[in-house]
């Protein structure tokens, strides 16, 4: 490879670009791990939750997975994140630093290669002028020669002439012996410069450029290593992220959330009861015959279906009225009954649907003092919530109730541990009135018992609220448990009323003897009549009513209307049962009856 100087040349340049080439896909690579942790954590920060500390969303168990994965993709993430930064400082850093230094040293001996080539070429052309100096002092000596000899045997040429060619052909052959001894010396220097050339500088040089090769291929190896391990440092850290995840899919619990569910969205309400039989027949005056059930004609038995349903009905509580009994007691003399041919005899009864009313409307929601605030302010959502939560169910005012009640037992804890703490401090600074004054901390102590008074008065508040809706709770429990036992303990035949018997001679039941106590919720209901019913209007859709002051339907059920929109959207209706709410007017087919407001 002594005369390979250029090839050395092209292949160490190369070597060089082969390394940088490396180094620009290392860099890229880093690149794409970078954006790959980037658009992860972008990725999480979308989907991670918002949540404020006191935001109260039930945490379902499929969501708390779903939140842990988020997590341990964050982690998996930071551990590319890892991988690019370990590239970056171990492999691509090292390959930059070490590219620059590799080229400084192979510029180096590149120099030294040339110089040495120069000196040699300097050498050889010292050599060669000598050589042609000396060649062409030797043809004019030989030309001196021929010339003396020719005047030497020329008979005509004199003395003189052959003289001075004689010493014109000594002063030649002086100067041809001259430039043959330079000659001769510059050769010898030539042959001396390059033998050094060709076996000692260029071959150093060239292994010097050999050594810097294979460095630079063991550096290449190294790299290679390292952006290995660079990947295979954090793998067991991205299993333990996996097995997370793995973790996070096994702890999804669907019976809890089913049950948180239910605790969510439990109202504490009582369900509907029965819908009570309205004999309107009473109106029919037929005679008494054999095998047929009739009613005895009596005076003043005639009842307007308007009337029934418009006035001896009432409106619930909840919209501010109470309704008024229309009729006397039942008692066993207000009992008619007719006889089969067998002897059998069945009861008829007369109707009084609102008795059926009572118990739900003395066990029911809260008062409110007017519909319209009502629909205004809880069911269209446009005004601050109550302090004491009556706009809520029962079971979901109970758990506010309680929620807060906590914080304020949690804040009048710590106001009482910064009371004893400030107590403390001040017996300090009496003992030792050097280190503060005493009465410094007298305002502070003041402000900390006063804030504990008015935390007291609010858990009080609250206590009482609490204690409260749970009263209302347990007593629709109670009055459903005993709805229930009279559901299991009646199989016979039930009256429109409420009354259950098997035999003529039977103990006859009424209604729970509601009107014993006429004046118990005057102060909750106003004292004026019901709304008449103005027309009738049939569902076109069914509505839900789970909102406070609306009223529910079943498609093709038919209410009676008591009040016309007013432009906001809202029908007032009422069932044959005497249930009063809104509905939505777009939801109905309204019929409104002539004359009906001067009725």
């Amino acid at each position: 490879l002594k005369d390979q100087f250029d090839n050395l040349d092209k292949h160490t340049q190369w070597g060089i670009d082969f390394l940088e080439k490396y180094a620009k896909f290392v860099k890229e690579r880093i690149e794409i791990e970078q954006n790959y942790a980037k658009q992860l954590r972008n990725l999480v920060k979308k989907y991670c939750p918002k949540r404020s500390p006191k935001d109260e969303e039930p945490r379902f168990t499929s969501c708390i997975a779903f939140f842990n994965i988020l997590n341990e993709l964050n982690d998996y993430a930071g551990q590319r994140e890892v991988v690019a930064e370990e590239m970056g400082h171990r492999v691509y850093g090292e390959l930059m630093r070490y590219s620059h230094d590799l080229k400084t040293e192979r510029k180096m001996h590149l120099q030294e290669g040339r110089k040495a080539q120069q000196y040699l070429d300097m050498c050889w052309k010292q050599m060669d002028n000598s050589k042609k100096k000396f060649e062409r002092e030797c043809r004019e000596a030989e030309k001196a020669q021929q010339s003396y000899e020719r005047l030497d045997n020329d008979t005509n040429a004199t003395k003189a002439d052959v003289e001075k060619a004689k010493q014109q052909l000594n002063l030649r052959t002086h100067m041809a012996d001259e430039n043959k001894n330079e000659y001769a010396a510059q050769l010898q220097n030539f042959n001396g410069e390059q033998h050094k050339h060709y076996y000692i500088v260029i071959p150093q040089i060239y292994k010097q450029l050999q050594e810097m090769d294979e460095r630079r291929t063991i550096k290449l190896s190294e790299c290679y290593k390292g952006f290995a391990d660079s990947e295979r440092k954090v793998i067991p850290i991205i299993s333990k992220c996996l097995e997370g995840m793995i973790l996070a899919a096994k702890s999804v619990d669907e019976h809890r959330d089913s049950q948180l569910v239910i605790d969510c969205f439990k109202s504490g309400f009582e369900p509907p009861g029965d819908f009570p039989f309205e004999d309107y027949s009473q109106n029919i005056y037929r005679t008494i015959s054999d095998g047929t059930i009739s009613t005895p004609k009596q005076e003043g038995m005639r009842i307007d279906t308007k009337t029934t349903v418009g006035k001896a009905k009432g409106k619930l509580w909840l919209f501010g009225k109470k309704p008024k009994p229309q009729s006397p007691p039942l008692t066993p003399t207000s009992l008619y009954t007719s006889s089969t041919p067998n002897g059998s005899q069945y009861p008829i009864f007369s109707i009084e649907p609102v008795h059926y009313c009572m118990s739900d409307i003395k066990t029911g929601k809260p008062r409110i003092p007017s519909f319209r605030s009502l629909k205004r302010g809880y069911f269209c959502l446009q005004g601050p919530a109550l302090e004491d939560f009556s706009h809520l169910p029962p079971e979901q005012r109970r758990k506010k109730l309680q929620q807060r009640i906590d914080e304020l037992n949690r804040e009048l804890q710590k106001e009482t541990d910064q009371k004893d703490a400030l107590i403390k401090m001040k017996d300090v600074y009496e003992k030792n009135p050097q280190m503060g004054d005493p009465s410094s901390l007298q305002p502070k102590l003041t402000e900390t018992m006063s804030n504990m008074d008015r935390l007291r008065m609010e858990i009080h508040k609250n206590e009482a609220w609490l204690s409260e809706v749970e009263g209302k709770v347990a007593a629709r429990s109670d009055r459903r448990h005993s709805s229930d036992i009279n559901h299991l303990v009646t199989q016979g035949r039930e009256s429109p009323e409420g009354s259950y018997t098997d035999d003529a001679n039977q103990e006859v039941r009424g209604p729970p003897q509601q009107h014993a106590h006429p004046n118990e919720f005057d102060d909750e209901f106003e004292d004026d009549d019901p709304l008449p019913a103005i027309g009738h209007c049939k569902a076109i859709y069914p509505f839900d009513g789970h909102n406070e002051g609306t009223l529910a339907m079943k498609e093709g059920e038919v209410l009676y209307i008591i009040e016309e929109d007013k432009g906001d959207g809202w029908t007032r209706a009422r069932r044959h049962n005497g249930e009063e709410g809104y509905v939505p007017t777009s939801y109905i087919d309204v019929t409104l009856e002539k004359n009906s407001k001067g009725a």
